[in-house]
């Protein structure tokens, strides 16, 4: 299992995937960076970091699964690889195990970079204009602790986009899938079905009803993982991909 762990990440090392996890958190502290300095007065630390954790789940986190899921897949499906890598002398189980383990790690080291992205732009906000210097304190394993929740809530969103990807050997469902779960999630915020939603899920890790919270988490966690455990007992026993 180990083997062909180091395999697969070597794999994504060598894609685009390293570009991915680095552009998709700038772009959330290049916003922030400009957005402090239009403000053009002192703000506070928490509002700065809460407004970028809540892009992260709004958007960012869905669409970066999406293409995530779909490069990690792409990967074999490019190539016409399945044939190969199926019949090596390791458990089928393994291949899919490695590529879900890579995608959740390479999610996980992307929201760590929010929250440090973010305190960067906004530090180097103050170097070009000091009158917009936060105030509060920067309270980091607070917002840390809501950004792993966001992680663990995404589990089923991961699972849901990953076996699209992997299924099919197009990258057009999968993006489909991811695409319109954004959209949904993005109009649907408000309405209680919302928390439902996969795509959903991470953001109601902001939510001030606890109910909204421990839902969303429990399913997007829980629900998650045993999908991730079904993703890999359906394609191991696919003859075809």
């Amino acid at each position: 299992m180990l083997t062909v762990l180091a395999v697969e990440a070597r794999k994504l090392n060598r894609s685009l995937a390293a570009l991915l996890a680095v552009a998709a958190p700038s772009l959330i502290a290049l916003f922030t960076f400009f957005n402090v300095l239009r403000v053009g007065e002192p703000g506070q630390w928490e509002m700065w970091l809460q407004s970028a954790t809540a892009i992260w789940a709004f958007f960012m986190l869905p669409m970066s699964v999406t293409a995530l899921t779909a490069l990690t897949a792409h990967m074999e499906h490019g190539p016409k690889s399945w044939d190969h890598l199926r019949a090596l002398p390791v458990p089928r189980w393994t291949l899919y195990v490695a590529k879900a383990i890579c995608v959740l790690g390479v999610v996980a080291v992307m929201s760590l970079a929010v929250l440090v992205m973010t305190w960067a732009a906004v530090r180097l906000a103050v170097i070009v204009n000091p009158e917009v210097e936060p105030t509060g304190p920067v309270e980091f394993a607070r917002h840390a602790r809501v950004l792993a929740m966001m992680f663990a809530a995404s589990f089923l969103m991961v699972a849901v986009q990953l076996w699209t990807a992997l299924r099919y050997a197009s990258f057009v469902p999968g993006l489909v899938v991811g695409i319109g779960g954004t959209f949904f999630a993005v109009v649907a915020t408000g309405a209680k079905q919302g928390v439902f939603l996969p795509w959903q899920m991470p953001v109601n890790m902001l939510s001030s009803e606890a109910w909204r919270l421990t839902t969303a988490l429990g399913l997007g966690g829980g629900v998650g993982l045993l999908a991730l455990v079904a993703l890999t007992v359906h394609l191991s026993r696919r003859e075809v991909l």
